[in-house]
């Protein structure tokens, strides 16, 4: 069953639902809007109030919607397409979770399975990394993927705590 709400900051002029879809309901006769396709995949609307216009992922407006995401310049909470599949902007596929997590799951064609942990072919040993903000920390090269995993894991830590 298809649940609509309206779209934060655009309350009585759009709406949203469950499934993914927008539409006007500024007049008296309400349409469902078209999405076009971003340059990154992701499906996208334009959405018009007070002679000004933006163009908004679908995917952030149902999580404005129905999970009370407020989005911020930090990315530090993202939103995951749990299938991965861009288009699919069900809420029962969409999750927040943060942006290391959404870095390092589904690592489908990546030389590790590990997050930070790729194979240096010049040295021909893990190599393992961790970036913090913005800087990019050098943590070792390593003969053992999990012992690359596991310096990872323990510089993760010292970040946490």
């Amino acid at each position: 069953m298809e649940i609509w709400k309206d779209i934060p900051s655009y309350e009585g002029h759009y709406q949203v639902s469950n499934l993914g879809n927008v539409k006007s309901i500024k007049y008296s006769r309400q349409r469902i809007l078209k999405p076009a396709t971003n340059i990154h995949g992701y499906f996208m609307v334009c959405l018009h109030v007070k002679n000004t216009q933006k163009l908004i992922t679908i995917h952030s407006l149902v999580s404005m919607a129905f999970l009370n995401h407020k989005p911020n310049k930090t990315h530090e909470i993202v939103i995951d397409h749990i299938n991965n599949l861009k288009t699919d902007n069900r809420l029962e596929n969409l999750q927040l979770i943060t942006n290391r997590l959404n870095c390092s799951k589904d690592k489908k064609g990546y030389s590790s399975k590990f997050a930070g942990v790729c194979w240096d072919k010049q040295y021909n040993k893990w190599r393992a990394k961790i970036r913090i903000k913005t800087k990019q920390k050098f943590l070792g090269l390593f003969r053992c993927e999990l012992k690359a995993a596991m310096a990872y894991q323990k510089a993760l830590q010292t970040i946490n705590n």
